[in-house]
């Protein structure tokens, strides 16, 4: 259903909220993550691959929207901070499997914490019946777009 048009787009805010929203998480991930020595993007790859149990790359870079030179260095810097491994397959040398590290264990297991810290930061402003709103509103939008992480996360709707 189309609700923007050249009459109407330079009153429409839905992207700068979403963008500026998604700057603002990031920066308050940083600051709850400063202690831990990652950043909020890395902290996205270590999430990925613990809650997800995504094992390559190549799937990082897809739900992550990432392309691969850039996944590398962000894969280069988690294994110089001895956070997790890459390992190629035996079966299939091209391809490269991720794992966490027991230090990349131990912050995995407090990623929760620090997400829920962070997000609670964030979204304080809102009531609980607001939050279950927007969160539910923005997967809608996602889904409809085909997003695989949202379409795994809450299904094909």
């Amino acid at each position: 259903m189309p609700h923007f048009s050249p009459d109407n787009f330079e009153t429409c805010a839905i992207g700068m909220l979403l963008g500026r929203a998604a700057l603002l998480k990031d920066r308050i991930l940083d600051w709850h993550l400063e202690s831990e020595g990652v950043t909020a993007a890395q902290f996205k790859v270590l999430i990925i691959v613990t809650q997800y149990q995504v094992d390559t790359p190549a799937e990082v870079c897809r739900y992550l929207g990432l392309d691969s030179g850039s996944m590398t260095r962000m894969l280069d810097r988690l294994e110089h901070k001895d956070l997790l491994v890459r390992t190629r397959c035996p079966t299939d040398r091209r391809v490269v499997r991720l794992a966490l590290t027991a230090d990349g264990q131990r912050l995995a297991d407090r990623l929760p914490e620090i997400g829920a810290a962070a997000m609670n930061e964030l979204c304080g402003a809102l009531a609980a019946d607001e939050l279950q709103d927007l969160e539910r509103l923005l997967a809608k939008v996602l889904l409809g777009a085909g997003d695989p992480l949202t379409i795994r996360r809450f299904g094909d709707r």
